[in-house]
């Protein structure tokens, strides 16, 4: 996926995990055209539809029984390490699975990777609150061990907290996409709740620009530790984001709001505080209509 011409061509090399899944093949394929070195992770049984058109162009390390060391030993000096993968438990993995996907695996790897003088480690986190549920609990997690191994002088950690971000050809499973397929396919009747609940939106290209302006600006930060919200800065209730999607559709499917109950600590309010962003010189370019649009465009049958 293009996002337009990089201002800089960089050298850097770039260890990205995750490499797989939408965030990762789409970040991956920018920090390539960038001219950055790409070294990437990934499960052994992940598919590798995402990453077919660049593929040669990166090495790549199963995870399964790896040695955490070795990536960094077989490829000289790796300066950074964006941290992608995710388990969100939604399809009924165990506490260990989740806890194991996103709070030891990435440990691990910023273990080995202070030990090898890695600059930085760039972790994608979540806005929602850490005791909401499994995933977020573990994600707030690693996030204490980022700020342990910052505050001791061990690595620099970068935490993104990223708001719902969406995009063509994202996981079915996800929310948007979900919408997006169902009103595509006009459904007969889709349950909701009643959707009060207000979210920030991003498009994923934006979020792309995101990280590539953090990584251009990184030398400029003072502090081993900091975070950055990650969104369009605004936010619409669920209802006005599912009757967007209806309306740009022109979908048949009967949206039935209030049949599904909120769950149990449910977030009503998230928006992202984009101010430092914008003091970097990053802008949100696509507005929601905007990026539904071109989603939908290319989810058509």
């Amino acid at each position: 996926m293009k996002i337009g011409v990089c201002q800089v061509c960089m050298s850097d090399t770039v260890l990205i995990t995750g490499v797989t899944g939408y965030l990762g093949s789409n970040l991956a394929s920018v920090l390539l055209a960038c001219g950055y070195r790409v070294i990437a992770l990934k499960r052994k049984l992940s598919s590798l539809h995402r990453v077919e058109a660049f593929s040669s162009s990166i090495v790549m390390y199963d995870i399964e029984g790896l040695d955490f060391d070795i990536p960094f030993k077989a490829h000289g000096k790796i300066d950074i390490i964006i941290h992608t993968a995710t388990c969100y438990g939604r399809k009924n993995e165990s506490v260990y699975e989740v806890f194991a996907a996103n709070t030891d695996f990435p440990l691990r790897l910023l273990d080995a990777g202070s030990r090898a003088g890695v600059e930085l480690f760039i972790n994608t986190d979540t806005s929602l609150d850490k005791f909401l549920n499994l995933y977020s609990f573990s994600k707030n997690q690693l996030l204490r061990w980022g700020r342990y191994f910052s505050m001791h002088g061990k690595i620099q950690f970068l935490n993104i907290k990223l708001e719902h971000f969406y995009g063509p050809n994202d996981d079915p499973i996800k929310f948007t996409t979900f919408i997006i397929d169902s009103c595509l396919d006009n459904t007969q009747e889709l349950k909701l709740t009643k959707g009060e609940q207000r979210r920030d939106f991003v498009y994923i290209k934006d979020v792309l620009s995101a990280y590539l302006v953090l990584l251009e600006k990184r030398e400029s930060f003072k502090s081993d530790f900091m975070e950055f919200d990650v969104g369009s800065g605004g936010s619409i209730s669920i209802r006005e984001f599912v009757e967007s999607i209806h309306h740009l559709t022109a979908s048949k499917t009967h949206l039935v709001f209030g049949a599904i109950p909120y769950r149990e600590g449910e977030v009503m309010g998230s928006k992202a505080n984009i101010e430092p962003l914008l003091k970097l010189g990053w802008r949100c370019e696509h507005t929601l209509m905007e990026g539904l649009k071109l989603t939908i465009h290319r989810s058509k049958r």
